[in-house]
């Protein structure tokens, strides 16, 4: 049986182009009731156009689905609870929650003004971080809730010239960690893709061979699991592009560890150096406890040899 989201009220952020404009059309196409959010400025931030989110809403419509837009800037507290507010007033209720809103202002460290560095910040994780704060009262009160955090290669590895970009797409994931395990017991999964796709953000680096490859829909299938009723993942990373799908996880190495901590010094630390790196025996952990937990154990047991 095809995936469906009938009667699931879904808000899409920054959906008016792009990743958010292919997530809100294939949502609807299955039965959902989307809040296409979106504010009409240039990849910079700078601008507005009502025009943008109005047009996937005719797009929806026209192909037989129902959308309703919201114009508020999510990366304000105001205007995240405002995207909210029109979906609760439309719909009366909120299910789905796509966190895709976000600008560029890329420059070097050197050459980015503090302003530049904040308005990234605010556009991706603060919005993020502000319309899944309003929503979650309503998710948690029906102990139901899909959420979808977006992050980029960029901030899992870095990205020369986009420091303010990776800082705000890294930070996702430690905000996802953290809601995963609080949602958890209301049914309510919190997942992050890490998408590779052409958009008005990345379509200046790409040739056209690339672009051809790289459309936003290829993207797309993986958010439609994470909204999904049947959904199994809870707290994890995709990275998604190009028909390739693949889990992306923070790995911890066995370590090294020394039986008296008094009194090592930098020079044991290069000393043992390929030991600390070894990643052979790498593995995740759930949560942060159990990671605190692995280097108690790794202490007592070197402290009984």
């Amino acid at each position: 049986m095809a995936i469906r989201y009938d009667g699931r009220v879904a808000l899409v952020t920054g959906s008016g182009r792009g990743l958010g404009r292919s997530h809100a059309r294939f949502l609807a196409s299955r039965g959902a009731l989307v809040v296409v959010n979106d504010m009409g400025s240039e990849v910079d931030g700078t601008g507005r156009s009502d025009e943008v989110a109005d047009q996937v809403v005719e797009d929806i419509r026209a192909a037989g689905g129902e959308a309703v837009a919201d114009y508020h800037d999510v990366a304000t507290t105001d205007g995240a609870i405002g995207a909210v507010e029109t979906t609760m007033d439309a719909y009366d209720k909120i299910d789905i929650v796509v966190n895709n809103a976000g600008i560029l202002r890329d420059r070097t460290l050197a050459k980015l003004a503090p302003d530049d560095f904040d308005a990234v910040v605010a556009g991706h994780l603060s919005s993020s971080a502000y319309v899944t704060h309003a929503a979650w009262p309503y998710l948690r009160d029906r102990s139901y809730g899909r959420v979808v955090f977006t992050t980029s290669a960029a901030g899992l590895y870095g990205n020369f010239g986009q420091a303010n970009y990776a800082a705000a797409k890294m930070a996702l994931v430690g905000l996802m960690n953290t809601l995963a395990l609080e949602g958890e017991p209301r049914n309510v999964r919190v997942n992050t893709i890490a998408p590779v796709a052409a958009t008005r953000m990345t379509e200046p680096l790409m040739t056209p061979e690339v672009l051809s490859a790289m459309v936003a829909e290829y993207v797309t299938p993986v958010v439609g699991w994470f909204c999904s009723e049947d959904c199994s993942a809870n707290g994890v990373v995709v990275e998604a592009g190009a028909g390739h799908f693949a889990l992306v996880e923070v790995m911890e190495g066995a370590g090294y560890t020394f039986t008296d901590p008094g009194s090592v010094s930098p020079d044991d630390i290069a000393a043992h150096w390929g030991e600390i790196a070894d990643m052979s025996a790498a593995r995740p952990f759930a949560d942060a406890n159990s990671a605190v937990g692995k280097v108690l154990a790794a202490h007592q047991s070197a402290k009984a040899d």
